[in-house]
């Protein structure tokens, strides 16, 4: 297998916060501020009674990021001193919190939103993802294809000296 098919690459940067109504308006205005892309409203689908959860309202906003994700992500993992938990890293993906947005470098607190967090979730991929995705001739990734965790542990390590403990 030539060297080009087991280069790492990341595949998309997804932020993600949550809440209902007043909360999630303020949510969407976060990361609408500091992606400059427009966020999706996630909807529910189940009925939780006990949680006044019903169909269809909406829980959550997402943006995911495909294309200029390093700079973001260096400014995500600064927020949290670049240092991750192994346990934050599964294979193709890792995932953070980030408690207050202040603590991102180069945003200052706005008053309309408060204090907000949101969660960052990375997937990794190589070449050869497309197998898996494709409607005509569909496969099963093979396992070699798969970013495991200890490849991503090296990569973020080499790319943005991330502490890992």
């Amino acid at each position: 297998m030539s060297k080009d098919m087991r280069e790492i690459k990341i595949e998309k940067v997804v932020l993600s916060v949550g809440g209902t109504e007043d909360k999630l308006e303020k949510g969407i205005k976060l990361l609408e501020l500091i992606t400059g892309a427009k966020a999706s409203k996630m909807k529910t689908r189940k009925r939780i009674p006990s949680l006044n959860v019903r169909p269809k309202l909406n829980v959550g906003a997402v943006i995911t990021l495909r294309r200029d994700t390093e700079a973001l992500l260096k400014r995500l993992l600064a927020s949290v001193e670049n240092r991750l938990r192994r346990k934050q890293i599964s294979e193709n993906t890792f995932s953070f919190g980030i408690k207050e947005y202040i603590e991102i470098p180069g945003m200052e607190y706005q008053r309309d939103l408060g204090i907000l967090g949101l969660d960052v979730t990375v997937t990794f991929s190589r070449a050869g993802k497309r197998i898996q995705l494709r409607k005509v001739g569909k496969k099963i990734l093979p396992v070699k294809q798969r970013v495991s965790r200890e490849e991503i542990i090296k990569y973020m390590e080499e790319k943005f000296q991330t502490n890992f403990r």
